[in-house]
């Protein structure tokens, strides 16, 4: 144990310049320390395994240690090592201060995020362990550049049963996050010729920016009480939807504007992508089926764990037409760049049955909060009202006319992280005037959401 450090001490960059190697090697170190390239509290490698990294004596290297040590630059302690001294380190001049990090709101009801402090940690770790455990050796090299075959064919039979998509291993690709899965279909999309992709006319941009990077031209679909209106597609090669449960308007496709967007696809030879970003969050009854199980050979399912389980796992997977598998892996660089390791925990985790334990714990605790924000809005703030199914991690909560912008600010102003609808609304969409908040009420804790109600029925109109 002794000698631990000097067979294994951690690496340091150091080159000594000056007259003699005692006092270059004490310059370079003291610089270092000073310019906070050593913070306080690191351990430096022993003298021994340092002199041996420089190809020194190391009793150079100690008489610097020595020498820096009663400067006050270095402490050494029985047991301790050397480690850099705590104290205060001023940059040089001329370095550039770090800029200030915003102050994070006392509450946060924007949308897009679960509740992360409801990640199923413990579970988690025991789907990696015998994930890891079972896992062939194999399985860490490079693989199948559409992912694991364990999550894939694990993916495969629970999207089939709850979700109504008709999978086949062979053809999922595992992406790493929706917008992976969407920058792929872009590129492929363009180097089949297609120019034009219809999207809804109230989204997220970044969707519109990411096909826009590949070359893509977004044209916005009209909207009205049934949902998206795929009639406006004529002249487009692709149409990218959210059809069980629309971002941010909260309504789910009408089923025979469902059937239109797949007759529109067969006839035209054009590919509907379908983003399914939280189909598994339908609180009032069972949740609408797939678009895909109408037509797989002309509908593309995209699906994320970022919803169920958390954004940062950044595993989604896209569910392809069989003509379209090659051009994705080669879009994809016919390599696996998903982390091997988060595929196969999935892949245990969802045929293990946590993850449909987990879904439906969150089902519950979702579907509490959303019954808890809308008896508080109607209760104490009559002027606004929410619309849209009980479904997913936001509502729709209209407002009266001209009052968006000024509750927005107000929110700011007390702590409250909010955002309008007029952030998600595309600015080429010929819509009526609306005002509206898209409020989220998946990423505050569960210790923080009553809290977060009183915050948000405070700057509603009242």
């Amino acid at each position: 144990m002794a000698d631990h450090w000097a067979t294994f001490g951690v690496d340091l960059h150091l080159e000594p310049t000056g007259p003699g190697l005692r006092r270059g090697l004490t310059d370079a170190l003291r610089e270092a320390v000073r310019s906070g390239r050593l913070a306080p509290g690191t351990r430096l490698p022993s003298s021994r395994a340092l002199a041996a990294d420089l190809g020194i004596a190391r009793n150079t290297v100690a008489d610097a240690y020595a020498d820096l040590v009663a400067e006050g630059w270095l402490t050494a302690r029985q047991g301790s090592g050397t480690r850099v001294a705590e104290r205060l380190v001023v940059p040089p001049a001329g370095t550039a201060p770090h800029p200030r990090t915003p102050a994070r709101p006392a509450y946060d009801l924007r949308p897009g995020s679960p509740d992360l402090a409801s990640f199923p940690r413990a579970q988690w770790l025991k789907a990696a362990r015998r994930a890891l455990t079972a896992a062939p050796s194999d399985a860490l090299d490079y693989g199948d550049p559409r992912g694991r075959p364990e999550l894939r064919a694990a993916l495969a039979g629970y999207l089939s049963r709850a979700r109504g998509v008709r999978a086949d291993p062979e053809r999922i690709v595992v992406c790493g996050g929706f917008a992976h899965g969407l920058k792929l279909l872009g590129t492929v999309l363009w180097a089949r010729g297609a120019r034009t992709v219809a999207v809804e006319s109230y989204g997220l941009d970044v969707h519109r920016r990411i096909l826009a990077a590949s070359g893509l031209r977004t044209t916005p679909l009209p909207f009205d009480r049934l949902g998206t209106d795929p009639a406006g597609a004529r002249a487009a090669d692709a149409v990218l939807l959210t059809p069980a449960h629309q971002f941010p308007m909260g309504v789910p496709l009408h089923r025979d504007r469902r059937a239109a967007v797949v007759d529109w696809a067969r006839r035209t030879g054009g590919l509907v992508l379908e983003d399914d970003y939280d189909g598994e969050f339908r609180y009032d009854r069972q949740p609408v089926g797939a678009l895909q199980g109408l037509d797989p050979d002309r509908v593309v399912h995209l699906g994320t764990a970022s919803k169920s389980l958390a954004p940062g796992l950044r595993l989604a997977w896209a569910v392809l037409p069989p003509d379209l598998v090659k051009e994705v892996v080669e879009a994809k660089g016919g390599v696996d760049t998903c982390g091997v390791l988060d595929q196969l925990t999935l892949a245990e985790f969802l045929t293990s049955g946590a993850y449909d334990r987990h879904v439906r714990a969150t089902r519950l605790r979702y579907r509490r909060r959303r019954d808890a924000l809308v008896a508080a809005v109607a209760a104490r703030a009559p002027e606004a009202g929410v619309t849209g199914i009980a479904a997913g991690l936001h509502v729709l909560l209209r407002l009266p006319p001209g009052t968006e912008q000024s509750v927005v600010e107000a929110a700011h102003w007390q702590g409250l992280a909010l955002h309008g609808l007029a952030r998600y609304t595309d600015p080429a969409a010929r819509t009526e005037p609306l005002d509206a908040l898209v409020v989220g009420y998946g990423t505050p804790p569960d210790h923080a959401w009553s809290g977060a109600l009183d915050a948000l029925c405070a700057v509603l109109p009242g």
